[in-house]
């Protein structure tokens, strides 16, 4: 692979098409939301391969995913704001919230790299190069939506990341989704419109739940009987009895896979491992 060598060709901001009455209100967020503002940014891309066809301009490709991501904007609009943040003093507290007022929109670059798409795609682990420069957030000041489109020596390379607070994978998809729709039907209407009006929600609650000793071993006792074996876990027990409350729970087909996620300690399992005294 050739050493990188990435040039910014420009950089501009993309407003919404239309700005409705509606569009022009803060936007207050929910316990949800906010529960996810120190998360990641949502960072997903989509690489093609250059057209075939001849006629192909970058140019004309270019104008015509900004025209097109305005008029998505327009449904879209709280991805057009800017994250902002009011002190309170009596009682001390902070209100954050979407500002739509004076934003210039959603930060659209367009860059190119030497590299081509085997580049990225035929080494088993992803380039350092895509997290580093294929991407591009800064949520609190800059755009809570960018779009990166890198062209490489045979391909294109679209990165669009999202903060997580706003949007969540589905509502990510969903929203490029629409964006290819609008672009490929070239008109400003979409299937799907996104329903935005977060003041309508349940208050969060939190359940306790109490096991005691004796019943987590009678539980860890059951759970290596039925499967067998003596590795089961007192956390495993009881971690599989919950998911399958839980999935009990919920109205999905009987057939339908569910996955289970645990924060754990790896630092031991990584190759090389990390010390068991890191601290971080």
């Amino acid at each position: 692979m050739n050493s990188p060598y990435i040039e910014i060709i420009s950089d501009c901001f993309v407003k919404p098409k239309f700005i409705s009455e509606e569009a022009k209100k803060p936007i207050y967020f929910s316990p949800w939301d906010l529960i996810m503002i120190s998360l990641n940014y949502i960072q997903k891309g989509l690489l093609f391969h250059l057209p075939e066809n001849q006629d192909f301009s970058i140019t004309t490709f270019l104008d015509d995913l900004k025209h097109f991501l305005s008029d998505t904007l327009t449904h879209f609009h709280p991805l057009a704001a800017r994250l902002a943040t009011v002190k309170h003093e009596n009682p001390p507290s902070l209100t954050v919230f979407l500002n739509p007022e004076n934003s210039p929109g959603a930060r659209f670059i367009h860059s190119a790299v030497n590299l081509s798409v085997a580049d990225i795609l035929t080494p088993i682990d992803v380039p350092s190069i895509v997290h580093s420069s294929f991407f591009d957030n800064d949520g609190h000041e800059l755009s809570w939506l960018s779009v990166k489109v890198k062209e490489l020596v045979d391909g294109i390379f679209i990165g669009c990341s999202i903060n997580h607070m706003l949007v969540d994978g589905t509502s990510y998809w969903h929203f490029i989704n629409s964006w290819s729709e609008i672009f490929n039907s070239k008109s400003q209407n979409i299937s799907r419109p996104p329903i935005l009006d977060r003041s309508d929600y349940p208050l969060l609650r939190e359940r306790n739940f109490r096991f005691s000793s004796d019943a987590l071993s009678k539980l860890k006792a059951k759970a290596n009987f039925e499967c067998g074996t003596t590795k089961i876990s007192t956390l495993q027990s009881l971690s599989a009895l919950l998911w399958r409350c839980v999935t009990r729970a919920r109205p999905i087909p009987a057939d339908q896979e569910t996955s289970f996620k645990m924060a754990v300690n790896n630092r031991r399992r990584l190759s090389p491992p990390v010390p068991e005294n890191y601290f971080g």
